[in-house]
């Protein structure tokens, strides 16, 4: 079996119930290797539409980002895992070449990090859910171990 040597576990999310999975089990990996968690919230096609548009307001969105990072905290913190979190567009209304999984996997080299915790697509899902869009991406291009919950 093959040793792995994991510092940081990227977990990419937008707030829906397969991201609390992945959360989980991240905090799982993280904590099994004596490594850190890092969420990385994805705003989806809609939402950044909508912040481009002024249809909805910057500080809506920020709160429901909060609200979901401070669970990943709450949770991260019983397990006694450190942790740490951002926010990230999937899409743009200008680059043609914003795609969530490329916005995970950028992220993912900028962090160093060592694992990533993906959630699938749901298959009764939301289909604007975004990391249903990027969960393959991530897993074909990802250079690090990939976990698809």
């Amino acid at each position: 079996m093959t040793d792995l040597d994991i510092d940081l576990v990227l977990v990419p999310v937008d707030g829906s119930e397969e991201s609390h999975e992945a959360v989980d089990y991240a905090i799982t990996v993280a904590s099994e290797y004596d490594a850190s968690v890092h969420a990385l919230y994805v705003l989806d096609e809609d939402v950044v539409r909508a912040l481009d548009h002024g249809v909805v307001e910057t500080a809506d969105v920020a709160d429901d980002t909060e609200a979901f990072t401070d669970s990943v905290a709450t949770r991260a913190e019983a397990a006694g895992v450190a942790h740490s979190n951002s926010i990230a567009y999937g899409f743009s209304t200008t680059v043609k070449t914003v795609h969530p999984g490329s916005v995970v996997l950028d992220t993912a080299e900028e962090l160093d990090s060592d694992f990533i915790v993906v959630p699938r697509e749901p298959v009764s899902g939301d289909p604007g859910q975004v990391l249903g869009k990027a969960a393959e991406y991530v897993l074909l291009y990802a250079s690090q171990p990939v976990l698809s919950v």
